[in-house]
């Protein structure tokens, strides 16, 4: 194999380092499929989160497949603004006691689930419209399901992720990396501040960066498209030490940055700057 060296400035050498270091640990063979889970519906629809229309677009996989296009379409579909909240969450294992801190299965959730409520039924003073984190995978989509959404998938939390608050790619701003990139490096707080917070990107979309990470339906897929994914000549290596080699934008070390923390996680983990937003189908969508 023939390594190609890149030329990284120096304030990126960290968070760099970071996503190679994620990346080998992640050189494993793919999970075996997950078991489903199954909840009630929600009996009341008050207090959801809203819903802002996403017209069909495209996105830019990090890894695109030899031979195919850098940009990928993307069909039209519907996103949270915000992620949910403590509120929100407290709700929903309110309603579903299999899903309280005492109850959940060490299938579907590790230890530190919900580790930072102050009981089952209980949220931190102050933190009703924090973010919540520390739920796994199972729990974001059981949540979801009893809401009548979906957890949104990777193309689509990354068509949306890469706009700024005045571009959709927002990539072509020099400080949107290293915006983005900032806020990797600063220590995790205790909790979140409350959710939309901040400007909206240019979708009208709140804190798809700079407050915390998200669970996306497909997490263990990687940034390539379908095709690639299932080409027997694309050289799983790609993802360990020679990451860079084929990728789309070797300058997207946010991009790196999320490629290799996803690639670190299993459906029952839990951490504490990790939460999600809910999507759903796009009636006018095919």
């Amino acid at each position: 194999m023939i390594l190609r060296l890149l030329f990284v400035p120096r304030s990126a050498w960290a968070p760099a380092c970071l996503a190679l270091s994620l990346s080998i640990l992640s050189c494993a063979a793919p999970p075996p499929p997950e078991p489903e889970t199954v909840v009630e519906p929600a009996q009341e629809a008050e207090n959801l989160t809203p819903l802002i229309s996403i017209e069909a677009g495209g996105y830019r996989p990090l890894y695109p497949g030899e031979g195919e296009p850098k940009e990928v379409a993307r069909p039209a579909f519907l996103l949270e603004a915000t992620a949910v909240t403590n509120a929100q969450f407290l709700a929903f294992v309110r309603a579903n006691p299999k899903w309280q801190r005492a109850n959940v299965s060490p299938l579907m959730a590790d230890s530190n689930y919900l580790q930072h409520w102050d009981g089952n039924l209980a949220i931190p003073a102050g933190s009703a419209q924090a973010p919540v984190t520390r739920v796994s995978w199972f729990a974001a989509r059981a949540y979801a399901q009893w809401i009548g959404r979906r957890l949104p998938t990777l193309a689509e939390w990354e068509s949306i992720g890469m706009s700024s608050d005045t571009a959709a790619y927002g990539r072509e701003d020099p400080n949107y990396n290293q915006v983005i990139l900032n806020w990797y490096s600063r220590p995790t707080p205790e909790f979140p501040d409350a959710v939309g917070q901040k400007v909206p990107n240019y979708f009208g979309i709140y804190d798809m960066h700079g407050l915390i990470w998200e669970w996306v339906e497909d997490f263990n897929s990687s940034f390539v498209t379908g095709e690639s994914r299932g080409d027997s000549g694309l050289d799983r290596n790609l993802f360990c030490g020679s990451a860079s080699v084929g990728v789309a934008d070797p300058s997207d070390y946010a991009a790196f940055m999320r490629f290799a923390f996803r690639s670190s996680l299993e459906a029952r983990f839990t951490v504490n700057n990790l939460g999600f937003r809910c999507a759903a189908d796009s009636p006018t969508a095919p």
